[in-house]
């Protein structure tokens, strides 16, 4: 809020005091906050909403893998408490430390996931692409979290045999909790095969790329 393009900066709102309601420790480091920010319009004097669920940034990645004249996406598949479902997601992960090794995570978050191994200098910023006015990130719940996604893609040719090989696999850091299954899906499918707003944000931004002659096709 306090950012060069935040409210609080642009004299639009003033913040008050802020109420820590609750914080869960990963480690011996603050994974989530809980909190009640009391924001006012400098122009009504009248509160904001500002209850917020504070996991900070993350990154995703769309994995193209082409085989066989096909085009297919890699997913993964988790058992989600908070919507009680079993979710096709990309292979994504918070920010470790101070946050700044984004294309770093990425790969490291895609091989404990998947097992794939990745170039870093082969993965390309979707949300770079953004305006500049947008941070550059996604935020899929701006209302109540702070967490903003940067979208990668990765886009590589392999044998069927890679891609048998990969469907089905389990993989996770069980000593996080993590207990996941690989799902490889025609990408000409994907848009209607899962709800998660990483894979449909992804597809969106790499269509469009494509269309503005950002990409190749």
């Amino acid at each position: 809020m306090q950012s060069n393009s935040g409210v609080l900066s642009q004299g639009q709102m003033s913040l008050k005091q802020i109420h820590i309601q609750g914080i869960d420790m990963f480690g011996s480091n603050v994974g989530f906050l809980k909190f009640k920010a009391d924001v006012l319009d400098n122009e009504t004097g009248k509160k904001v909403p500002g209850i917020v669920f504070s996991r900070g940034p993350a990154v995703a990645v769309l994995i193209l893998l082409k085989s066989s004249g096909e085009d297919y996406v890699v997913l993964t598949e988790q058992a989600r408490v908070p919507v009680g479902r079993l979710i096709l997601e990309l292979p994504a992960g918070m920010l470790d430390g101070d946050g700044t090794d984004i294309v770093g995570t990425a790969v490291r978050e895609v091989e404990e996931e998947t097992g794939i191994s990745l170039n870093s200098a082969d993965m390309v910023n979707l949300t770079a692409f953004l305006d500049p006015s947008t941070g550059c990130k996604i935020f899929p719940s701006a209302g109540g979290c702070d967490e903003e996604i940067s979208l990668f893609l990765y886009k590589g040719q392999v044998d069927q045999g890679v891609i048998d090989a990969l469907r089905g696999k389990e993989m996770g850091l069980r000593d996080h909790g993590e207990l996941i299954k690989v799902h490889v899906v025609p990408y000409r499918k994907l848009w209607r095969m899962t709800a998660d707003s990483k894979v449909l944000s992804a597809v969106a931004l790499y269509e469009m790329a494509i269309r503005d002659g950002l990409l190749p096709s």
